[in-house]
């Protein structure tokens, strides 16, 4: 709370990276159920992530603590395992650019290398039930021994161009908005990394759960 114990570094939303001759292609969680997909599906390797698509998939929150929503999207995910090449992460990249996988559940920093690296040949879809949104954040151990250091370091990365030249080389999304200022046009104008503010009002954060709900999931 108030960025007390935390600064956000970079941001980023939950979606779907598919082929583009994927056609119809997909514009829901729902579609990623498809038998069309069997083989050539992937899903993260994340709890939060997977449990959230198959909740918004139910029309419920992907924060939901309650027991008969959360067994609900178990029973979803389950039925979809049949379909899945597997859950993983960053490895989808490459995996999509090769084609060899139609559609992924996908960060969407993921999705903006993988189309960078395959010009024309994928997009991103942002689901139509809502997605999620994550920040990944800098924080400093409470046993750090190099604390005045670790500050310095934090106060770097928060340099405009500094930032700027982050999302250059890794093609990420920077939460600094003065860092917008270094980056090119067509990096900081690219739909996937920086969408709209219409686009990402229909995001949902995710929240830490209560101890029982943690135990379910």
């Amino acid at each position: 709370p108030e960025l007390r114990s935390g600064i956000p570094y970079m941001h980023g939303v939950t979606g779907i990276l598919h082929q583009r001759t994927l056609q119809p292609a997909p514009a829901s969680w729902a579609d990623l159920w498809d038998t069309r997909l069997r083989g050539h599906l992937t899903m993260l390797d994340d709890e939060p992530e997977v449990l959230g698509a198959c909740l918004q998939k139910l029309r419920y929150s992907i924060n939901s603590a309650n027991p008969a929503e959360l067994l609900a999207a178990r029973q979803e995910a389950l039925a979809q395992k049949t379909l899945l090449r597997a859950y993983l992460n960053a490895e989808v990249r490459d995996q999509a650019a090769a084609g060899d996988v139609l559609a992924a559940q996908a960060w969407a920093v993921t999705a903006a290398q993988a189309i960078a690296a395959a010009p024309g040949k994928l997009a991103f879809a942002f689901p139509s039930e809502g997605f999620p949104r994550f920040a990944d954040n800098i924080a400093i151990l409470r046993e750090s021994r190099r604390v005045e250091a670790a500050h310095r370091w934090i106060n770097y990365l928060l340099r405009p161009h500094v930032a700027a030249g982050i999302v250059m080389a890794t093609h990420t999304a920077s939460a600094n908005q003065e860092a917008l200022r270094y980056m090119p046009p067509q990096l900081r104008q690219d739909p996937v990394l920086y969408p709209s503010p219409e686009v990402l009002a229909r995001g949902e954060w995710f929240e830490a759960q209560p101890a029982a709900s943690q135990r379910l999931r």
